[in-house]
């Protein structure tokens, strides 16, 4: 199964990741996305792009009107919402047209602490 994870990280912690793969040549297990704080990871994965996701997950490429219909919504407000998700680098772009979710999982990971 292919998963993503979409985390939250410091910015130096994915850069130590990077370096480290980059050194290695070796490649992580599976894909990861970090965002620097829970504000950013929620304002790119509001909960009209999650239920989008969902309609994409494991459905293969296929066109924004075809995602629009999916999820009941204006194809408008869905190309925004693929265009942000592709900014992000969730989705891809199909060779033949159209989006992909090219994952079969999605896996959020972020600590809320304690104020100190």
């Amino acid at each position: 199964m292919k998963t993503i994870t979409l985390d939250v990280r410091a910015p130096a912690e994915t850069m130590k990741d990077f370096v480290r793969v980059w050194k290695t040549g070796k490649a992580e297990k599976s894909a990861r996305i970090s965002f620097a704080s829970p504000e950013l990871l929620w304002k790119v994965l509001t909960a009209k792009r999650w239920e989008l996701l969902k309609a994409l997950c494991g459905a293969g490429p296929i066109s924004i009107r075809e995602a629009a219909r999916r999820v009941d919504r204006d194809v408008k407000a869905v190309h925004s919402d693929v265009t942000a998700l592709l900014n992000a680098g969730v989705l891809d772009r199909a060779p033949g047209g159209g989006v992909v979710f090219p994952y079969d999982a999605v896996k959020v990971e972020f600590l809320l602490r304690a104020a100190s």
